[in-house]
């Protein structure tokens, strides 16, 4: 029996994948309960695009390419900063990799862009003419594909730091210039003797993103 509370609770970043395939199957169930996600008038605007075997590793040599030459993270406002910070604290701590640990803190972070090891990647995307309501759309439908593999025995770890490069996505993939890439989507089984796929990253408390009005 699906339990929603439990999946929630195991649920968390997986940093480094085994090999071992997923069976297309698991993942065509995760597919179909993620497609009755809620959307704006219904207009269901995910689009995925996945990418395994050659087109995976094409696609990961491209990246680490460029990405060794020219690295590319996204900024944060600086009031949020802060919250990388920590983050990076957790993982990179649980890795044995220490703040002043520059050389290893790159390959850290050059492994986003070999998927963690997983042996397959999606691209998340929607269509360039929406705006925040679809965005707000493709999220409920990829934590509902997040969720779903999770119950499933998959791992995945959503990479926001793929949409850094999103020319060479589209190369790759022929992904057509009217979709927008938002994110990616790493999928396969987690590695358990890897110490930070165990981590339970740090929440603020429910009081501080959430306030009641009235009686």
């Amino acid at each position: 029996m699906f339990d929603l509370d439990q999946t929630i609770k195991d649920r968390h970043s997986t940093r480094k994948f085994l090999s071992q395939p997923v069976p297309r199957a698991l993942l065509n169930e995760a597919l179909a309960l993620a497609q009755l996600a809620p959307s704006n008038s219904n207009i269901q605007p995910w689009r995925l695009v996945f990418a395994q075997g050659d087109r995976r590793d094409r696609l990961q040599e491209a990246l680490l390419n460029l990405a060794k030459q020219q690295p590319n993270v996204s900024p944060l406002p600086s009031a949020f900063q802060h919250y990388r910070q920590e983050l990076g604290a957790q993982v990179y701590g649980a890795m044995g990799i220490t703040r002043d640990d520059k050389a290893n803190r790159q390959l850290a972070v050059l492994r986003n862009y070999e998927f963690f090891g997983a042996p397959m990647v999606a691209i998340v995307c929607m269509h360039q003419d929406l705006g925040v309501a679809d965005a707000l759309s493709v999220g409920m439908y990829l934590q509902t594909l997040v969720l779903s593999l999770t119950a499933r025995g998959i791992g995945t770890c959503v990479e926001v730091s793929l949409a850094d490069y999103p020319e060479i996505i589209r190369n790759e993939l022929n992904i057509s210039p009217d979709l927008l890439i938002i994110c990616g989507l790493a999928v396969g089984y987690s590695d358990p003797d890897f110490p930070a796929n165990h981590l339970h990253i740090n929440r603020d408390s429910v009081e501080k993103n959430v306030s009641f009005q009235g009686d």
